[in-house]
């Protein structure tokens, strides 16, 4: 047994989502993001004496839709709190947090295993607060400039229970976050912009102790994969570091993504040394039942629950990954399967040849020309009988999408794509194809079977594609076996 074998990982993630609202948190300044330095400011997020903040509302609702999401228990009476610390891209040198009073408590986020089992991660608390601005080291050879257009952007964090025990695990509960907030339209989950943004909290133990060891936190990674292989390593140094007799000093590290290793960032003293105390300025912000209900009533379908409903209506478990995976895709999927009863073959014309057809043009499902019920109408056509799968693919659903108004049918009937499925035409075509090869005849009744596909192929080669393969291969057996 390898030294690492001896130990588990103690992982516990810090989530920052930045909001999607069009105005910061405590302030009107604008979030778009990608404009000059410094022209998202105002007197208010840059701290000038005398200016008073005003609470958001659009913060609290999306808090509420998050909260809701998670099943989480949402704060009635919820208070404001000043986070100090020396803040060089905050103008204020303090941040408006929620310290005692978080508008979220405890919740889950669901993991999916390996082996098709479910993991719960519980969540200790999600709680809302403002951005820093950014510091920039790499334009200025000699000095940090500092852009204060995302000082002041609404965050919600999200802070796990230290529940996950590896990297991997890590980044299925990242990538359900990401996922949970994107179907919320609360947060457009872009890591690389910094707009999802993940602290981990890492330590170490021997399998079968209850006692955590000391943590390291990991800060300034850009990619969910980063996440996992941060985590990955700094489990590996510590417990190296552990085996050599070294202590674990709780240090904030950050990661190189080129070597793939962690380093210091500073050493922290105390678990928690921010000065919290009260926001003087912000009122308490009440939230009712009323209100919680009504955003209750507004969430849009859940990716979990939406796993779940196509599961159980038969479809495999990567299916329902690959439809829950967007939003836009499930909804999409949701108003297909509106129209039809054919859950899977609705499915596999999505996954497959929609999702083909979007890849290779580079497009965003809401480009595509073609409605969802106009699919589940070409899905339906194709259980009737009336046109091969091949010619639906190849022929019918290229046209559909360049001609949105004309159905699947009148496309097929204007082409004469229709199938042949009278019995009466198709037993002339099978007694021509079956005459044509009497030898092989012969040995279809020795016990070749393998050579139906030869009298289809005739077949279907005298009726033009035409002739319909569920009745033309019956007629076949039939006059064979007579």
């Amino acid at each position: 047994m390898s030294i690492y074998d001896k130990y588990e990982t103690v992982i516990g993630l810090e989530v920052h989502a930045q909001l999607s609202t069009k105005s910061k948190a405590y302030c009107s300044d604008s979030t778009e993001f990608g404009v000059l330095p410094n022209t998202n400011i105002s007197p208010i997020s840059l701290g000038h004496p005398g200016t008073l903040p005003k609470s958001n509302e659009k913060v609290i609702e999306f808090a509420v839709r998050l909260g809701l999401a998670c099943k989480s228990n949402i704060r009635e009476l919820n208070e404001y709190a000043r986070k100090n610390y020396f803040y060089a891209d905050l103008p204020k040198g303090y941040q408006i947090t929620q310290d005692k009073t978080p508008i979220c408590s405890g919740g889950i986020i669901t993991i999916k295993q390996d082996d098709g089992s479910e993991k719960h991660i519980n969540l200790t608390r999600i709680h809302m607060e403002e951005d820093a601005g950014k510091s920039i080291h790499d334009i200025d050879p000699f000095d940090t400039l500092v852009d204060l257009n995302r000082a002041g952007v609404a965050l919600v964090e999200i802070v796990s229970e230290p529940e996950m025990r590896s990297g991997e695990e890590a980044y299925k509960y990242l990538t359900e976050i990401r996922k949970l907030v994107r179907y919320l339209d609360i947060c457009d989950g872009n890591m690389e912009e910094g707009s999802l943004r993940c602290d981990a909290n890492v330590s170490v133990r021997l399998k079968g102790s209850t006692a955590f060891g000391k943590r390291c936190e990991v800060k300034n990674m850009n990619s969910i994969r980063n996440v996992q292989r941060a985590i990955e390593f700094e489990a590996k140094r510590q417990i190296e570091a552990i085996e050599n007799g070294e202590e674990i000093s709780q240090d904030t590290r950050s990661f190189n993504a080129v070597t793939g290793t962690t380093f210091v960032l500073r050493s922290k003293e105390m678990a928690n040394d921010y000065r919290y105390f009260p926001e003087p300025d912000l009122q308490p912000v009440l939230v009712s039942q009323e209100y919680i209900a009504k955003i209750k009533n507004s969430l849009p379908p859940l990716p979990n629950e939406l796993y779940k409903k196509y599961t159980n209506l038969g479809l495999s478990a990567y299916d329902a990954g690959v439809l829950t995976d967007s939003k836009e895709i499930a909804l999409y999927f949701e108003d297909i399967i509106a129209n039809t009863k054919n859950i899977k073959s609705a499915s596999n014309w999505l996954t497959v040849q929609i999702k083909s057809y979007l890849n290779d043009n580079a497009l965003h499902i809401s480009d595509f020309k073609i409605s969802p019920k106009r699919v589940a109408e070409l899905v339906d056509f194709i259980d009737s009988g009336k046109v091969s799968h091949t010619i639906a693919i190849q022929k019918i659903f290229p046209l559909m999408i360049n001609n949105e108004s004309k159905s699947p049918s009148k496309i097929a009937e204007e082409n004469n794509w229709v199938q042949e499925s009278d019995s009466g035409a198709l037993t002339e075509f099978v007694s021509q194809a079956i005459a044509k090869y009497p030898e092989k005849v012969i040995e279809y009744k020795n016990g070749k079977t393998t050579l139906l596909g030869l009298f289809m192929g005739e077949v279907m080669k005298l009726s033009k594609g035409k002739a319909d393969p569920k009745v033309t291969t019956e007629l076949v057996k039939k006059m064979l076996e007579n």
